[in-house]
């Protein structure tokens, strides 16, 4: 509890070589630690998410969790957990959660914890969350969700199967374990409500007797041996009597069959069926009681050809259990914000490329995963990539080729591309110190507040966040009096990091009435020049927000 409400001190840097259309796409990417991500992300998206897909680790015994133990001081942790290497660089932040731990539940349960506080916060009031679980933690997942989102606002506990049984298998008990179970919440059960599954037409409905009521399917009437009403009916056109028991009564029987609703067979030893028309259903959609059948096999032989014969991984998350997910929560929302801290594999990603191929749909995506290290024989490894984000990426990359070419109406129209960024330190130095705390030898440090390395992208982007904006808003570069300017959404920011900056290009850009203007501090000579900063935004644009960093 205490770890969710503890403020971050990192930031996002954009990676424009890992980036895809980086000026044009409203896709995100992040590399990093998903608590520090979802602490940053909290004031630029807060009740802004449709809907959250996540597949954590599901502790298993042999699964990598993140390092909260919250309760150490970070040296302590680090010595513990070994998470320095030998240059005395920190490891990336997973430790193995083995069955045989005293805090084997009680890890996992820190791990996921404040992940989930913090996703909360970021749904819209009609928001929903799908956690892929399996029976090692279903249980206890359960119960911090419905003390996070409440339990009345607990959706339901769907069930998908991920295998068939082998014919001839056996187990000590007999029973094999071939599903794994979706937990949904929603923030507000009233606010809530699937959008259901099409119907398929094709499965029972047809119209073999040109009925001008439209397609419809066999139901029986009888329901034999429950002690029911025997109900008594004839055949007009051939006079034969059928008796049977049925819950419905005698004059609905008799309106159907003047209604030709009634199917007779030939002989009285079988029974009557009754049309159901599919324009008389009450919901158009069908209802989601069972997810079915997603043979996670299936999904690894896909992307083993995705990836040109190479098996990069293994049981990956089927994209059309994400994309029936997509499919019966927001069909008809076409510009839904989905949201995946556990990545993985970038299913999530995959799935809302396909469906905004079927409809046409503007849905974007915001992943996140760690760079955290591939084995180092595998076949990952083999074919050239080091971290698992990597792979993400590119799965992106190819599954989008894809997309467009068995679509090729969607192309220059389908969003395919993503804005990649990477979870870092603050750009800004820390010169808030006392003085003793300066030598002779740092003092000069100090005369910039800005880290080494970092480029005016980078301070553009944490000023946004900071500002609470969103990291896929359009953004134009363009030069006054050969000064850099950016323009953030048609005039929501304005920043200008120039090392000179003059009165006139301060001017140009107030005159442009922005709604936040940003300068850096090193731009300024002096107090006075700040100062006059301010002054011109007075006389020019009273209502900006101006800030010097």
């Amino acid at each position: 509890m205490a770890e969710a409400g503890k403020p971050t001190t990192k930031t996002l840097r954009p990676d424009l070589e890992e980036s895809v259309d980086f000026e044009k796409s409203e896709n995100v990417f992040i590399t990093g630690d998903n608590l520090e991500v979802l602490k940053i992300l909290q004031e630029s998206y807060l009740g802004k998410i449709d809907m959250i897909y996540i597949d954590p680790p599901y502790n298993t015994g042999k699964d990598f969790v993140y390092s909260d133990k919250f309760q150490m001081s970070e040296e302590k942790l680090e010595e513990e957990l070994e998470i320095i290497d030998e240059q005395g660089q920190k490891k990336i932040g997973l430790t193995k959660n083995e069955k045989t731990s005293a805090r084997y539940h009680s890890d996992w349960l820190n791990m996921m914890y404040p992940r989930l506080v913090l996703a909360r916060n970021l749904l819209k009031e009609s928001g929903v969350i799908f956690i892929s679980i399996d029976d090692n933690e279903q249980a206890n997942l359960k119960a911090i969700c419905d003390e996070i989102f409440g339990e009345e606002n607990f959706v339901a506990d769907l069930i998908w199967t991920t295998k068939k049984a082998a014919q001839g298998m056996t187990t000590k008990q007999m029973i094999v374990s071939n599903h794994e179970t979706i937990l949904v919440y929603s923030k507000y059960c009233d606010l809530f409500s699937f959008e259901g599954m099409d119907r398929d037409v094709e499965n029972g409905f047809s119209n073999p007797d040109n009925d001008p009521r439209g397609l419809w399917k066999r139901q029986y009437l009888q329901r034999l041996g429950q002690g029911l009403p025997i109900r008594r009916l004839i055949d007009p056109n051939s006079g034969n009597v059928f008796e049977f028991e049925t819950p419905y009564t005698q004059e609905k029987i008799d309106e159907w069959i003047k209604d030709n609703r009634i199917i007779f067979p030939e002989s009285t030893d079988k029974y009557p069926i009754r049309k159901e028309f599919i324009n008389e259903y009450k919901n158009k959609q069908q209802l989601v009681s069972y997810f079915g059948y997603y043979p996670t096999k299936a999904t690894t032989e896909k992307l083993y050809q995705l990836f040109r014969g190479t098996k990069i991984f293994t049981n990956p998350k089927p994209d059309n259990l994400i994309l029936d997910i997509l499919r019966y929560t927001y069909k008809s929302n076409l510009d839904a914000i989905v949201l995946d801290f556990f990545a993985g594999s970038a299913t999530t990603a995959d799935a809302v490329m396909q469906l905004n191929a079927e409809d046409g749909g503007n849905r974007k995506y915001i992943l996140c995963t760690l760079n955290e290290e591939v084995a180092e024989k595998s076949a990952a490894k083999e074919a050239g990539y080091q971290t698992i984000d990597q792979i993400s990426r590119e799965r992106i990359r190819r599954a989008a080729q894809k997309i467009q070419e068995e679509h090729p109406e969607t192309i220059g129209k389908l969003d395919v591309g993503f804005r990649a960024y990477m979870l870092d330190s603050s750009n800004f130095k820390d010169v808030g110190q006392k003085p003793g705390a300066f030598t002779q030898e740092n003092l000069f440090d100090s005369v910039s507040n800005i880290k080494e390395g970092r480029s005016d992208f980078d301070l553009l982007f944490q000023i946004m966040l900071n500002w609470g904006m969103e990291l896929s808003l359009p953004i134009v570069q363009s030069e006054i009096e050969g000064i850099r300017v950016f323009d953030v959404a048609d005039g929501s920011l304005f920043a200008c990091f120039a090392d000179d900056m003059t009165e006139s290009v301060i001017r140009k850009i107030a005159k442009e009435r922005p709604l936040r203007a940003v300068f850096k501090d090193e731009s300024f000579a002096n107090s006075a020049g700040k100062i006059n900063l301010m002054q011109i935004f007075k006389e020019e644009s009273p209502e900006t927000k101006v800030k010097v960093v």
